[in-house]
């Protein structure tokens, strides 16, 4: 499930925005203003950026060289005005992959996302396989041991999580952001519960506790 970074200060637009995107399959993270948006988009493995380039605090050209010059390859699709001409052939100078002028429609808003995630640098497949694990993401089918296994939309997001970070810890807060969004109000119990139910429908031993930080999906796929 790809995670989309939502970066616009307008909070209309933004909360427009995810839960529109959210109902479309993405999971969005949203923040309004660049000094935030840069800080995200460094620090988190997000799949998409997409961009105001009228940010408060930094702007979003200011944020696009930003996270260029860190070596962030996501794509970051920018939001422009129908008056920033100059300063969107800047963002594409600078590294900006796509633009939407707005108003736009939300439709192809997210056919152009969809096809920027489509490009070589995402998931090429849509095949993921750990061990006995094996995910469709575009079909939302999973295999476990050989068996099919029939996860809930939330269920298939946090599994997906961990597929993508074999071996490696998680904690709550980062599985919350992954699956819910970094502007999510979930409280840290809400893992607890899936990580349970997954367990339920995988193995005991699918995903392991590591006391007083967080869960990890072994890579050899457990003892089985």
């Amino acid at each position: 499930m790809a995670r989309i970074l939502i970066a616009e200060d307008d909070r209309r637009l933004a909360a427009f925005l995810a839960k529109g995107l959210r109902s479309a399959g993405f999971t969005p993270t949203v923040c309004h203003d660049g000094v935030r948006a840069t800080a995200l988009a460094d620090d988190d493995d997000f799949d998409l950026v997409l961009l105001d380039l009228g940010l408060p605090g930094r702007d979003g050209l200011s944020v696009l060289r930003s996270v260029r010059s860190e070596g962030q390859a996501m794509p970051i699709v920018v939001l422009t005005g129908h008056d920033e001409d100059a300063a969107t052939v800047a963002a594409l100078n600078g590294g900006a992959d796509d633009y939407v002028t707005k108003p736009f429609s939300f439709e192809v808003l997210v056919a152009r996302l969809r096809a920027r995630l489509r490009t070589p640098s995402s998931e090429p497949t849509g095949m993921l396989q750990v061990a006995d694990l094996e995910m469709d993401i575009e079909g939302r089918r999973t295999t476990f041991r050989g068996a099919p296994v029939e996860l809930t939309f939330r269920e298939f997001a946090m599994l997906e999580t961990f597929a993508r970070h074999p071996g490696q810890v998680l904690t709550r807060d980062q599985l919350i952001s992954h699956v819910w969004g970094h502007d999510h109000s979930a409280g840290s119990n809400v893992v607890d519960v899936y990580v349970r139910n997954l367990r339920g429908k995988l193995a005991l031993d699918a995903i392991e506790t590591v006391r007083g930080v967080g869960y990890r999906f072994p890579a050899d796929g457990g003892a089985g």
